[in-house]
């Protein structure tokens, strides 16, 4: 089996978008991931606030590269996302991962994310398929 960096490595390979948001890995382990980005004025929506589709990207992928992590392709099957707080261009945030429940085709996962001064700015919950496919 894979090391959960490895895995992580494969899927960044050929995920543009995280690229473009230029996401960092800053801590991963089995069931959990940490991913950052900074909020540059691309991301920003027309009350120049980051668009909600970046705090649930920034999410997705957490939870991605937290689920696969243990060596089996997972993919979303729900997900929600609570947005608490805007955020503003320079803003550092980071997403926190943990796993919430891993069954053997069922995993449920929970990201939160802050800022650069640990304000909460969006709670967001996801669901994962667990396939029998190895990385």
């Amino acid at each position: 089996m894979k090391e959960p960096q490895e895995i992580v490595n494969r899927m960044l390979d050929k995920d543009y978008f995280s690229k473009w948001m230029k996401i960092s890995v800053d801590d991963l382990g089995i069931g959990y991931c940490t991913v950052s980005c900074e909020v540059n004025q691309e991301m920003l929506n027309g009350f120049e606030i980051l668009h909600g589709g970046i705090s649930y990207s920034l999410s997705d992928s957490a939870l991605a590269f937290a689920a696969n992590s243990y060596g089996y392709k997972c993919v979303s099957i729900e997900t929600s996302i609570s947005h608490v707080r805007p955020a503003k261009v320079g803003n550092r945030l980071t997403a926190k991962c943990s796993e919430v429940h891993r069954g053997k085709t069922i995993g449920i996962y929970s990201v939160e994310i802050f800022d650069n001064e640990q304000k909460l700015i969006s709670k967001f919950k996801g669901t994962v398929n667990i396939s029998n496919e190895i990385w």
